[in-house]
């Protein structure tokens, strides 16, 4: 697989802050790549540095092998799509697609065709003459979609873009996100602060914290063999054992993630007391104390309930247990 996007020791400082420090990373050809972790963990300003609107204060960027470190952003094979869709509200839809276009100088009639073109690819044939006022949030999140995909770039980079809609709408469009990048065929790369997002979408996922990439992996390695208590308790939810419980445990010092839906109450096994519960819908979560720590459990919504106070058995299987790197 050919190398989309490579960092190689590239930092990003402002002033004494440093947003990217020292970041090694390469994105294949074709992946839909995500790019996860909280607010201020750089996972926007790495986004950024692609696309050019930053650029490093140390390192290199290159782009499908090319030295991208001094390129304008108007001169990269990328296109960004922002999460406040950036529409101009005075122009039809087909008008903000081609916008980029017009701009480069294309006719009329050709930028047309391709606007129509490229909103069939997000399923809006026939909206474009609409202004963006006519339409829902999914449908301007579309309208931003193609006009971002009309010029053909190789990377296409998505900063938070589902962020301003509602749950269901939100899935909706992951879902035809990741089937419209499949069907491309092109680069995404896919910044988000959701984990359910970037392990549902994602065919590789880069766990950000502090300017620095925790971990890099599948949706499936990222959650079930996180490589530091950051990573376990960042994704998904999850018990992260200290070293000297895991040594009492195990007989080896080292910090371990524990799925709660990963234990289950037995008549025999490690005592812990009911600190509490709640009923989330598809599952009930019981919050127990542990050898003097939190640990939660996910049981199924009908389990029976386990009054506070109360003294359960919980046992877990030896794989369930997974050690990492680093303290607690």
């Amino acid at each position: 697989m050919d190398i989309a996007v490579k960092f190689d020791g590239v930092s990003r400082h402002f002033g004494e802050v440093r947003a990217i420090d020292g970041l090694d990373l390469e994105i294949g050809e074709g992946e839909f790549f995500a790019l996860l972790g909280p607010s201020g963990s750089g996972k926007t300003t790495s986004l950024r540095l692609i696309a050019g609107f930053e650029r490093p204060t140390t390192g290199r960027i290159e782009i499908f092998g090319s030295d991208a470190t001094d390129v304008p952003p108007y001169r990269r094979p990328v296109n960004t799509v922002f999460q406040d869709y950036a529409l101009f509200p005075h122009l039809n839809v087909a008008d903000n697609v081609a916008y980029g276009l017009r701009v480069a100088g294309v006719g009329k009639a050709e930028r047309l065709k391709a606007a129509d073109e490229a909103l069939a690819m997000v399923a809006l044939s026939g909206y474009g003459a609409r202004r963006p006022a006519e339409l829902s949030g999914g449908q301007r999140q579309r309208v931003a979609l193609a006009r971002a995909l009309v010029n053909r770039p190789k990377v296409l980079l998505l900063d938070e873009p589902l962020g301003a809609l509602d749950l269901k709408l939100r899935e909706q469009m992951q879902e035809e996100l990741k089937t419209l990048q499949r069907s491309l065929g092109i680069t995404f790369v896919f910044v988000t602060h959701d984990q359910g997002e970037a392990l549902s979408m994602a065919d590789r996922v880069a766990v950000f914290s502090d300017g620095r990439i925790q971990q890099i992996g599948t949706p499936e390695d990222i959650y079930h063999r996180p490589e530091t208590p950051f990573v376990a308790d960042f994704v998904g939810s999850s018990n992260v054992l200290p070293p000297d419980v895991v040594m009492d445990l195990t007989g080896i010092r080292a910090p371990a993630s524990l799925r709660p839906e990963r234990i289950r109450l037995t008549r025999e096994g490690h005592e812990a007391e009911v600190v509490g519960s709640s009923f989330t819908g598809a599952t009930t979560r019981l919050k127990l104390r542990f050898r003097g720590m939190p640990l939660t459990v996910q049981l199924p919504s009908d389990a029976a309930p386990r009054a506070p106070g109360s003294i359960v058995h919980i046992a877990w299987d030896d794989d369930a247990l997974h050690l990492m790197e680093g303290g607690a």
